[in-house]
């Protein structure tokens, strides 16, 4: 081969050189497979804006600059972003809020009571705290809402992955979908890499300035500048924008919820990125700002670095800010956090995150819990709390389609809490049973029950159940009537099955196995041969072919029915379900007749009688009779030879008489002789 043909593999050889990209041909590949270690990776985090708020600002249909707060019995769980502008937030107290905003409008959260069917929206809920639970049931609603409607704006699977993070907030991974936007948009990626190989770097962009629209960009580190072109991670993330804003417009324009969005190469920095600039904005991080983005933070603010961690952290090196915390050696990191927290410590600062983006949207478990001020005293009282956790807890059931069978709980649970002690009850749901309202109140009430013979129940300060191991229903399983048919349709199968025609042959028998080897070999040529003339003749458990000798005394061999007779016919066609016309009185054995019998008397072929087995047989048929004989003979006396020679080896080997030993003995050791000066004793 030419040299010159040797890079005729691909059509990009063929073209000027251009400028080549930093990413490879390899790093598009894996943007097709959404792959976590892909620098290309694009993933955005959408978070609605005060949720709770909101969701009571499109219920009421309050236009969107009154200040609203959403309360739970005398506080504070969610402030819109109007009432927020007068210094509200979630630790004050009502009355101060009302004083700092005026126009404030209070919306209690939908509540439960004993005996209403589904959660209500109450004004003097907060007065009657005692005897009325919490739900979020209207929020679940919306969420849900949302949640199918930014799964339908995107495309379908594969393309789409989509993780529900919470109730306001999902994880996008729009890798797959940027890659095919990609290819349609710059037709130089579509096709094989130079020289097939895919190190090979990709071409530059053609693009040397990008619009961002309305997106807040997180300016760049202090080595980049904006007049430096754009590469393909910057136009991954350029498209990711879009479609992102497409979705949240959608959202809004449908459903009437604002959301915020943050675009970046992992879960992370998305997450940080939708907090950034709120409300109804999203904020980009290229991958050339991420230092710049990430010094500006205080670690606590990370997910996974908020807690007990993060602490941690702080009281190790005395910090709380990204800023500091890079400049700490990795050695360093990891001899105060150990290896493996130190080594995740030094890349999460620095923006590395290869977490996956979880499609996995169903949930693992409900609960209805109620905290009591006062304390409750008495059986009754926590069984109508029961009532109301049951009803809370089946009507989220019914809408994650427990009804339809599509996901049903396994167990039922019952957290109690008296004084500090907690208790837990568990109990199996019965997976025979169709879910009910009723099935679950009498479990929960079994549990508390328990709960009360072990003793000290009173006063409980907390009441809590839940309902967990959903597992996907079962679906296309029928009963056993599904199996049955009546009517018409049975008078149809019966009268197909009357008619049913045999050709003068008898319906298929089971017959055993023949072994091959010996004379076996010649009775089943004999039976074959022989099959259209002597069909009656049956098989012995030697699996040759028996004649049927007619001598009471001699039972049928074992496991082998005996020769059907006129008499059993009625029997057999009631088991066997044939009709009377093939009934057995016309399959009487030719053997089976006797001379001078009526049967003989109306023979119109010549027979002769054997007199080893008194049967009346075709002299047709006399030799190849005869030759049966023999057979049967030869296989008896191989039969008695091998019973013979087992026999004789037994014998010539006889066993050597048992000898007993002590524990511990070694073998061999039996009885030994008293020396001199000892003798015998005797025992028992």
């Amino acid at each position: 081969m030419s040299f010159s043909q040797s890079f005729t593999s691909s059509p990009l050889s063929l073209t000027p050189q251009r400028r080549k990209s930093k990413f490879t041909f390899k790093h598009l590949s894996q943007l097709a497979a959404s792959s976590t270690a892909c620098p290309l990776r694009v993933i955005a985090h959408i978070d609605l804006d005060a949720f709770y708020a909101q969701c009571e600002m499109v219920r009421l249909g309050l236009p969107e600059d009154q200040p609203l707060a959403v309360q739970q019995w005398q506080g504070l769980i969610a402030i819109n972003y109007p009432a927020r502008k007068f210094g509200l937030n979630r630790h004050i107290t009502i009355t101060e809020a009302q004083k700092l905003c005026p126009k404030l409008i209070c919306q209690h959260v939908a509540t439960w009571k004993e005996g209403d069917e589904k959660w209500a929206y109450n004004e003097d809920a907060f007065k009657e705290m005692a005897t009325r639970k919490v739900s979020l049931d209207p929020y679940r609603t919306e969420s849900r809402k949302i949640l199918a409607l930014v799964k339908e704006t995107l495309p379908a699977v594969p393309l789409q992955k989509v993780e529900k993070a919470s109730i306001d907030e999902v994880f996008v991974d729009l890798s797959a979908q940027i890659h095919s936007i990609l290819l349609k948009r710059y037709p130089e990626l579509d096709g094989p890499p130079p020289y097939d190989d895919p190190t090979e770097n990709l071409p530059r962009p053609s693009n040397t300035a990008l619009n961002w629209d309305t997106d807040a960009l997180v300016d760049l580190d202090a080595s980049e500048t904006e007049d430096d072109d754009p590469d393909w991670d910057d136009i991954t993330m350029l498209i990711g924008s879009e479609i992102v804003r497409s979705v949240r417009l959608a959202v809004r324009e449908k459903l009437k919820y604002t959301c915020s969005a943050g675009v970046a190469k992992n879960k992370m920095l998305a997450k940080l990125g939708s907090g950034h600039k709120k409300p109804n904005a999203q904020t980009i991080i290229r991958n050339r700002a991420v230092q710049q983005f990430m010094s500006g933070f205080k670690f606590t603010k990370i997910r996974n670095l908020g807690g007990k961690l993060g602490d941690q952290v702080v009281a190790a090196f005395n910090t709380d800010t990204v800023q500091e915390l890079l400049e700490v050696p990795l050695e360093q990191l990891k001899k105060r956090m150990g290896d493996d927290t130190g080594g995740w410590l030094y890349n999460v600062i620095r923006g590395e995150d290869y977490s996956e983006v979880n499609p996995r949207t169903e949930i693992k478990s409900m609960l209805s819990a109620k905290s009591f001020r006062p304390t409750i005293n008495e059986f009754e009282v926590g069984v109508r709390w029961l009532r109301i956790f049951v009803a809370d807890i089946f009507s989220r059931l019914v809408e994650e389609g427990v009804l339809e069978n599509k996901r049903r709980p396994k167990t039922i649970n019952l957290h109690h809490r008296q004084g500090m002690q907690t208790r837990s009850k568990q109990a199996p749901i019965p997976q025979g049973k169709a879910m009910s309202e009723e099935m679950l109140f009498e479990l929960s009430k079994t549990l508390l029950a328990q709960v009360v013979v072990d003793g000290k129940a009173w006063p409980c300060a907390n009441l809590s159940l839940s309902v967990g191991g959903f597992e996907d229903g079962i679906t296309g399983n029928k009963g056993i009537g599904g199996f049955l048919v009546r009517g018409e349709e049975a008078k149809a199968m019966l009268s197909n099955s009357s008619e049913v025609d045999y050709h003068g042959a008898e319906p298929p028998e089971k017959r055993r196995k023949i072994d091959d080897g010996g004379s076996n070999k010649f009775l089943l040529a004999r039976e074959e041969s022989s099959r259209g003339d002597s069909e009656q003749e049956f098989v012995g458990d030697l699996g040759v072919i028996e004649p049927h000798v007619d001598d009471p005394s001699i039972p049928p061999p074992s496991g082998q029915r005996s020769p059907p007779t006129v008499d059993d016919s009625e029997n057999v066609a009631a088991a066997t379900g044939l009709p009377r016309s093939l009934g057995i009185e016309e399959v009487t054995p030719l053997h089976s007749a006797k001379p001078n019998t009526t049967l003989l008397d109306q023979q119109s072929i010549e027979t002769y009688l054997c007199k080893r087995c008194d049967a009346h047989v075709p002299v047709t048929e006399q030799s190849e009779h005869e030759d049966y004989h023999f057979a049967k003979d030869l296989q008896n006396e191989d039969r008695n030879s091998s019973t013979a020679l087992r026999a004789t080896q037994s014998t010539a080997r006889p066993a050597p008489p048992r000898r007993g030993r002590g524990r511990g003995r070694p073998p061999g050791s039996g009885m030994v002789r008293a020396e001199k000066g000892q003798k015998r004793l005797a025992f028992g």
